[in-house]
């Protein structure tokens, strides 16, 4: 966990990630489903990020690629990305892939710029163009990055267009209003 104190951090780090298990492993308790107190040698389950990112670096897990990135959801992105609901996939869409693409899949990698990067440009026409009551369907489908860089685009159209109505102007400084003597 790079930023400890960054809650966004610490959420997207929460996120669940299917495993498999390399190792038998004794004295654990994971799930209702794990009595005996020992998880054996392939055995398939789900675990928050950090944890199986821990297990992964002492070879006990495997990391499998999570829904949110599966094939139907890359294969959508590349259909129309500016259209699909990452929210409802992962809130933390590109800082999640970030952390999981050099542990499991590459490709998650290439997929997370070219999302943004379409995605971009829909999210500054969008906080730009339309009224903030209009935009209420809008937000639903973005992720948690994507809303922070939404509401700054409509801060700043909002301070823009406040200027623009009669805000105060730009005026030269008053030091700079007074005539100097020349230099003898």
């Amino acid at each position: 966990m790079e930023n400890y104190n960054e809650i966004d951090d610490i959420l997207a780090e929460e996120e669940f990630v299917p495993v498999v298990f390399q190792k038998a492993i004794n004295g654990v308790k994971i799930d209702e489903s794990t009595e005996k107190g020992y998880i054996e040698q392939g055995s398939k389950t789900e675990l928050p990020f950090w944890l199986a990112r821990e297990l992964h670096m002492r070879q006990a897990v495997s990391i499998s690629v999570p829904a949110c990135f599966n094939q139907k959801t890359r294969l959508e992105i590349q259909a129309d990305a500016a259209c699909v609901d990452l929210r409802s996939r992962c809130p933390y869409f590109y800082e999640f892939g970030s952390k999981l693409a050099p542990l499991c899949d590459k490709t998650i990698g290439l997929l997370l710029p070219y999302a943004f990067r379409i995605r971009y440009k829909k999210i500054l026409h969008k906080a730009h163009a339309i009224a903030f009551a209009a935009a209420s369907k809008f937000p639903t489908l973005l992720t948690r990055e994507e809303t922070s860089l939404y509401e700054a685009a409509q801060s700043s159209m909002a301070a823009f267009k406040k200027w623009r109505a009669g805000g105060p102007r730009l005026q030269r400084a008053s030091i700079l209003g007074r005539k100097r003597k020349p230099a003898e």
